[in-house]
């Protein structure tokens, strides 16, 4: 793995696409791990940066585990009771009674809060997608989004408004996903949900939020080139996004983070006046050997190589999608990921720290 001097040194060495990096002179080495006193909230905090977890309200019931999540986290986010198929099951008055109660944690232990995801092509309700293509009434979108944004009232620190739309492999020619909201209201639909979104909550962050950025593979490289080019259009036609989030889904055992490629993709992001969020960030260790210490470090090298170029590209938060394995088997939206993701997450099942967990602050905290 490169340590993030070497991953800046080289890019300069070759120029890199024509962007200038300010730290490739003189940086000094690595720090080693941080003192296991310390938190990866106050790790994150050191550099600016808000440090956070998916939750659920099933998780907050275990008083262990939210003493664990006030003491290391300051940013929260639903797993899952944001998602429309548990916001309005039936078309109607909507409920947000999960969220609310996420929210309230949020605000009793002074973090801050997201709202993910407000238009995805899943996890949406069954009634959804036959009146969007039978209707094809804007209303189906904008007032829902109207509706969630309003109730919060301004307590919402960002937003994933259109989650996941590009996807080059489908074959349309602006690389944008083929799904039901693009079928019914064309491309259009994207500019319309982040206008209402920041006339609904004007002081809120408005985020893309998407996968398929990270990694080395030429299926990464048209991934990356289709995300610029749909910012660019969008933010030329004003379009109020301000942010991208990489939502950093990995895997131990597959195809790596390429450290140049990313590094030079996220300058032209921030080139474009965006900022950068790591959203639902986890690491699968399917494939691994039996011997849990060497699946712990393939982990942990895995989140650190990710994290050293991203942190230098000076995110507002990186959250990963949880805080501990201890729920991934139990009744929930995880529970089919029992068999395979089994240590994808900073602290084990008793709330110990992993070595993801240092190779995370390490990556806070190095310089």
């Amino acid at each position: 793995m490169l340590s993030r001097r070497a991953v800046l040194r080289n890019l300069c060495a070759s120029g890199a696409a024509g962007v200038v990096f300010p730290a490739c002179a003189g940086a000094p080495a690595l720090r080693t791990s941080i003192d296991g006193g310390k938190t990866l909230r106050s790790a994150a905090q050191s550099r600016g940066i808000l440090y956070g977890a998916a939750v659920n309200t099933a998780e907050l019931r275990d008083r262990t585990f939210t003493g664990v999540l006030a003491r290391e986290a300051t940013i929260l986010v639903p797993e899952y009771e944001m998602k429309r198929a548990i916001v309005e099951r039936r078309r109607g008055p909507i409920d947000l009674s999960g969220c609310d109660a996420i929210a309230a944690f949020a605000h009793e232990h002074g973090m801050r809060f997201r709202g993910h995801p407000l238009v995805w092509h899943k996890r949406n309700p069954d009634w959804l997608e036959e009146a969007v293509r039978t209707s094809r009434d804007e209303t189906l979108l904008t007032s829902y989004i109207e509706d969630i944004l309003r109730h919060f009232g301004g307590r919402v620190h960002s937003w994933d408004v259109v989650n996941e739309a590009i996807a080059p492999d489908d074959g349309r020619a602006d690389s944008l996903r083929r799904s039901f909201w693009v079928d019914a209201f064309g491309p259009a639909y994207i500019d319309i949900a982040y206008h209402v979104a920041r006339a609904a909550d004007p002081d809120a962050l408005l985020v893309y939020n998407d996968w398929g950025c990270e990694l080395g593979a030429p299926a990464n490289d048209r991934f990356r080139a289709a995300t610029l080019d749909f910012l660019e259009h969008a933010i030329a036609r004003g379009v109020p996004i301000q942010a991208l989030g990489l939502q950093g889904h990995l895997r131990a055992f597959g195809t790596p983070v390429d450290q140049g490629k990313l590094a030079v993709f996220l300058a032209h992001v921030r080139a474009l006046g965006l900022r950068i969020l790591v959203t639902e960030h986890d690491v699968d260790d399917t494939g691994g050997p039996s011997d849990v210490k060497l699946r712990d470090r393939a982990v942990a090298d895995t989140s650190r190589r990710f994290l050293d170029v991203v942190v230098d590209s000076a995110p507002v938060a990186v959250l990963t999608w949880g805080l501990s394995d201890r729920f991934l088997d139990s009744p929930g939206p995880r529970a089919e990921l029992a068999d395979s993701w089994l240590r994808m997450l900073p602290l084990d099942r008793d709330f110990q720290r992993k070595p993801m967990w240092r190779a995370i602050a390490d990556a806070f905290t190095a310089v």
